[in-house]
Formats: structure tokens, C-alpha cells, sequence
């Protein structure tokens, strides 16, 4: 039975796509409907790279999408959950092309949401003590991080310990409910999703995940994102998400 859809947001990641892609499970590609990967207007060889792994047989179905013009991340979820809301697919895989989350790891997640019927299965690099340290996440991304995930949990519900990790699985159940072309088109979009969730009464989890970072440059401005992080965490308090 094929009922899992895997988005790739892409990006600049011409260096780790294709190990990325290689790293998926074989059970999770032989139950896997497509794996789209979308090269939000990359300027290095990242589309040749997705293009080149597209004419291999990985036992799964891979489609590219190429944006003529960057949109953000935002966008790029939009248009993957948009597609994947079209496959059918009983459980959408959001999986960052520049390597920095485990596709090792779908497995156990799938697992995890079929067992515990969760709707939102998050990945989280600090749940585990020093995790993110020995993964080499940069300090003022931890802190920053810790800093933001307290007031988020203030305000939610649900306590999470790592509410900015961007890799991240979705039952349709959950998807099908949401409007996903009026949220946001930049990085907060993944709280936005958080958010709608828990005010529809969904289950959300976390899973620990090892932490890997490798000198990447980031494409994150940190101020603006924060300062969106605690809109969305404001509007949550308010019930602005109900």
C-alpha cells in the first residue's frame, strides 16, 4: 500500500540533496506515492541534482517542481501540502534538502502516528540532553530557540521542546481541514500549522531526533522570524487560531 507523500523544500542544496535522497528508507519509498522536490529558483546545480536522481529507480515515484522566481519557504510548504492534499496520501513527509533532518527517521515516525493516531509528529533536536551541542547547532540558535519555545509553550497548549524544527509529518485527516494559501509564505508557517492543529483538537507529538549541522549557510533571517513567532504565539494565546 502506497500512502505516504515526501516534499522536498529545496533550495541551494546541490551539496546534499542527493545523499539526502539516498538516505530514505526502502520501506518508506516502497510505501511512498510520490517525493516531490521543489527547487524554490536555486542558483547552484540543485535542480540538475534533483533531475539527475529523478532518471534513477528508487522504487518510489519522483516529480520535480522548479519555481521561476524564489517564493520562500512558506510558499514551497504550501504548494507541497497542496500536492500532497491531491495525492490522497494518508500521512505527508515535509523533508529539508539540505540534509539537516534524519530521512532515516520517517520510518519510526509513520510508525509512531499509525500506532498513537497523531496527527502532528514533530521532530525535536532537544529532547535529548546536549543533543543539539554535540550535533553543532550554533549557540544562538539554541538559546534563541529555548528563549522562543518557552513563550510559545506559555501559550499553547501542547508543550513542546523544540517548536522550530521543520521536519515535520501530517496525517490528511489534519490537512484536509486548513486553508493553506492563507498562511504565511516565510519560516513561521510550520507554528501556523502547530497552531491551527491544536485549535482543532489535534494530536501533537514530538519524536528526538539527532541534531546535524555542517557548516550550511542559513536562509533565515533571525530577528523577523522571531518577531513572527511570537505574533503567531500571541494570536494562539487569544485564541485568534479557533
Amino acid at each position: 500500500m502506497r500512502d505516504i507523500f515526501i516534499f522536498v523544500p529545496a533550495y541551494n542544496v546541490s551539496r546534499e540533496l542527493g545523499s539526502l535522497l539516498a538516505s530514505i528508507p526502502s520501506e518508506v519509498l516502497l510505501r511512498s506515492l510520490s517525493i516531490l522536490i521543489i527547487d524554490d529558483c536555486s542558483t547552484d546545480d540543485t535542480l540538475q541534482v534533483a533531475s539527475q536522481f529523478a532518471t534513477h529507480e528508487l522504487r518510489a515515484p519522483i516529480k520535480i517542481e522548479s519555481f521561476a522566481s524564489n517564493k520562500g519557504y512558506g510558499s514551497v510548504v504550501q504548494f507541497g501540502l497542496s500536492r500532497a492534499l491531491d495525492s490522497q496520501a494518508r500521512f505527508v513527509v515535509c523533508l529539508h534538502g539540505d540534509g539537516q533532518y534524519p530521512a532515516n527517521k520517517i520510518s519510526s515516525f509513520i510508525m509512531r502516528m499509525e500506532m498513537e493516531n497523531i496527527d502532528i509528529l514533530q521532530g525535536s533536536r532537544h529532547a535529548e540532553a546536549r543533543g543539539a551541542i554535540q550535533g553543532h547547532m550554533p549557540l544562538y540558535k539554541i538559546w534563541g530557540g529555548k528563549f522562543l519555545t518557552f513563550i510559545e509553550n506559555f501559550c499553547f497548549t501542547t508543550k513542546l521542546t523544540d517548536r522550530h524544527s521543520g521536519f515535520l509529518c501530517y496525517s490528511h485527516r489534519f490537512l484536509e481541514q486548513i486553508n493553506l494559501f492563507k498562511l504565511s509564505s516565510s519560516f513561521d508557517i510550520d507554528i501556523e500549522l502547530i497552531a491551527i492543529g491544536e485549535s482543532r483538537g489535534m494530536t501533537i507529538k514530538e519524536e528526538p531526533i539527532p541534531t546535524c549541522y555542517a557548516g550550511e549557510k542559513s536562509n533565515l533571517n533571525v530577528l523577523s522570524y522571531g518577531l513572527r513567532v511570537l505574533c503567531v504565539a500571541w494570536k494562539r494565546k487569544w485564541g485568534q487560531y479557533d
